[in-house]
């Protein structure tokens, strides 16, 4: 099921990497452009390296756990900047969604390789902790 669930979950990033790119190309902005090309690029990358690691979840968790760390940082960022004004109030609709994938990497790679936060932080696989 979690294998399933980081598949698809990262599959899901070639969409908005290539919404990304659609949104820079249709109204090209000064200072924007070209890291909106990166980052729709990034995230097409991150679903890539997602849908690779969940074939092989044991040995490949730190690409998911960092992953997971990448949405519960964007899930930070939005709450702190909806209500400063530095954001729109809808992307709150991204913590639930994001909020829920990020925990869901995190958690399931601790429960996955049995070791701690920080073994996973530190990118111990499963392999790594029995060998040690």
């Amino acid at each position: 099921m979690l294998q399933k669930f980081v598949y698809i979950t990262g599959a899901l990033d070639f969409l908005v990497g290539a919404a990304t790119w659609a949104g820079a190309l249709a109204d090209p902005q000064p200072g924007q452009f070209v890291a909106l090309m990166t980052l729709g690029t990034f995230l097409m990358m991150a679903a890539a390296c997602l849908m690779w690691a969940s074939k092989d979840m044991v040995n490949r968790a730190p690409v998911i756990f960092w992953q997971g760390l990448v949405r519960i940082t964007a899930v930070s960022a939005v709450i702190y900047a909806v209500p400063q004004g530095l954001s729109q109030e809808w992307e709150y609709a991204l913590v639930a969604f994001d909020g829920t994938i990020g925990l869901t990497y995190v958690i399931g790679m601790v429960r996955l390789t049995g070791g701690s936060f920080f073994d996973c932080l530190m990118c111990r696989s499963a392999g790594d902790l029995t060998r040690a």
